[in-house]
């Protein structure tokens, strides 16, 4: 895909999907909004394939492929989520998934690119080996470069979640999203922006890693300056294809502290009984910021992600 995507993109990227994603439940907490004083709506994305909505843009990518391309295989460098679902589409498809992760990714993270058939090759823990690495499987294998966010066909996949809650809930006033590389965010932008125009979109970024906001305010692409917060999906910089609708559609970026993180997965966990990484639970740390002034709206709010590493929570316990 070489221009934008529509809200006709995502929606053929919908259909693509549809046989191999899970359509994730809509869920509500009386709780939760009686503390924020609004009606919230959690799409939940943590109960996504892989834990989280990067399978919808991976599967959309690798599907989009020609046999041609998609008979070299597939490569990406990452140490996320992009990381399992690009292994996961790939698999589906039938085709090889090159990963290039840093030598220090969690281990948790690497069992779940190989138990989904992804080929892992190890490089140094610096975004220049990452990418000199990749470009190395590239040019021995002839295989697909699938950026994790920075791909209109990526774009476009992680854009129906949106489509799905829009279509389930009709008369939201904000969706909140949470941003690092900006791929769900501008998809979400895009597909509520087309179907309700008076729809207001909410980016939300940890204060400790506020790239995406200060980008917006300067106009220009400002990359993280050594990013610290327990949301580490959220360290990435935006892209030079999400920039642009990020600052066109997006209605407002907002910021919260590291304490407002961790009270919100701790809200999320005791009165929802889900699991959220902390990435995801940015967004609904914005309403517990009393930020922005939702009294009495419908709000939705995208979990992007569910995997936690419970080792780091589960350290120094020792079975009596």
């Amino acid at each position: 895909m070489e221009n934008r995507p529509t809200i006709e993109n995502i929606r053929v990227a919908h259909q693509r999907i549809r046989p191999y994603i899970h359509k994730t439940p809509v869920l509500t907490c009386n709780a939760l909004n009686e503390i924020v004083g609004a009606n919230l709506f959690f799409k939940c994305e943590n109960f996504q394939k892989v834990g989280a909505f990067k399978f919808r843009g991976a599967c959309n990518t690798v599907f989009s492929l020609s046999n041609s391309e998609a008979s070299r295989g597939v490569v990406t460098h990452s140490s996320g989520n992009h990381a399992a679902a690009l292994a996961l589409a790939a698999r589906k498809r039938g085709i090889s998934p090159r990963i290039v992760m840093p030598s220090n990714a969690p281990k948790v993270k690497i069992e779940a690119v190989k138990n989904y058939g992804g080929i892992i090759t190890f490089c140094e823990p610096t975004l220049a080996s990452r990418e000199s690495t990749a470009a190395k499987v590239i040019e021995e294998t002839g295989a697909t470069m699938i950026h994790p966010f920075n791909d209109y066909r990526i774009i476009a996949g992680q854009g129906t979640a949106a489509l799905e809650l829009i279509e389930e809930i009709i008369d939201l006033d904000y969706i909140l999203a949470p941003v690092g590389g900006g791929g769900l965010l501008s998809g979400t932008a895009i597909t509520a922006k087309a179907l309700k125009p008076t729809i207001k979109i909410i980016g939300c970024e940890p204060k400790n890693a506020d790239d995406a906001y200060r980008s917006i305010k300067a106009g220009k692409i400002i990359p993280p300056d050594n990013p610290n917060t327990i949301a580490d999906g959220l360290k990435t910089s935006l892209g030079n294809k999400t920039f642009p609708i990020i600052r066109e559609l997006v209605d407002k970026i907002v910021l919260v502290t590291e304490e407002q993180i961790i009270t919100a997965m701790r809200y999320i966990f005791e009165r929802m009984k889900i699991i959220v990484e902390p990435s995801s639970a940015v967004a609904f740390a914005v309403l517990l910021s009393k930020k922005l002034n939702v009294t009495d709206k419908n709000v939705g709010i995208i979990i992007s992600g569910g995997n936690v590493d419970f080792s780091k929570f589960f350290e120094g316990i020792r079975c009596k």
